[in-house]
Formats: C-alpha cells, sequence, structure tokens
C-alpha cells in the first residue's frame, strides 16, 4: 500500500513540476518531458505449476496444481505439453478457484520426458506457467 502511495505522489508532483513549467513558458519544461518515459505496462498475469509426482509409469495420474495471479475466479486452464516445438493441449483442465488456486488431474500414457505447462485457455496461451518435466516408463 506504501509503494502505490508513493507512486501516486510521484506522479502527482512530476505532473505538478511539468505543469508550473509550461505555465512559465520555461525551457525547463521542454528538458523535463523530455525526460519523461512511459512505463511499460504489466503482465497479463502469471501461472505457477507443481507436479506431484516427477516418475509416474505409463497410465498413471499426475496432479498438478499452483497458483494464479490476474487471472479472474473461474477462468479457465489447461494442461499443455511440448511435441515437435509446439504447445498441444491435453484432455486436462481447471478453473481458477477462490483464493487464485487450481488443482487438474491428467493421465499421462506417453512413454518418455513429457515437458508440461498451464496455460490460461481464454487468452490464446499467451499466459502460461514456466515448464515441469514428468518421466513417463
Amino acid at each position: 500500500m506504501t509503494s502505490v502511495l508513493r507512486h501516486r505522489y510521484g506522479r502527482a508532483l512530476g505532473a505538478g513540476a511539468l505543469s508550473v513549467a509550461l505555465l512559465s513558458g520555461s525551457s525547463a519544461a521542454t528538458a523535463f518531458a523530455a525526460t519523461d518515459t512511459a512505463k511499460p505496462s504489466p503482465m497479463a498475469g502469471s501461472i505457477t505449476v507443481k507436479a506431484n509426482k516427477s516418475s509416474v509409469k505409463a497410465g498413471d495420474k499426475v496432479t498438478f496444481t499452483g497458483r494464479t495471479k490476474g487471472l479472474k475466479i473461474g477462468t479457465p486452464l489447461v494442461l499443455q505439453h511440448e511435441k515437435n516445438g509446439k504447445w498441444n493441449a491435453l484432455r486436462a483442465t481447471a478453473k481458477v478457484k477462490k483464493g487464485s488456486s487450481y488443482a487438474l488431474i491428467a493421465q499421462l500414457n506417453t512413454k518418455g520426458t513429457e515437458e508440461l505447462r498451464v496455460a490460461s485457455a481464454n487468452t490464446s496461451g499467451k499466459v502460461h506457467s514456466p515448464t515441469v518435466t514428468v518421466k513417463v516408463s
């Protein structure tokens, strides 16, 4: 809360100084305006992920849990795996619950090392978790 207030007061102070400089007709206004840069907009959100097992037998189920930031309650999530450099959706889905948490269960059938992530289904996969690796034998 304190940092938000400091940020707001800093903006107000900067805007006031620029207004005074513009009204006085000074060249300081030009210098101040040239150094004031816009900050990039924050990310749309973020997702964390943790698998309850790092190694399973083919056909076993794995539970993926985590938290989200910036996503509304009820936002659909989907588990994805990487295949040939592309992320493909699996049949495991969940929704963001109260408290910004989620849990989804997936049955992994393909033997080998699976690179998996959780992505938001309604933002075209733009918001996704880091990858988690599960070995399937």
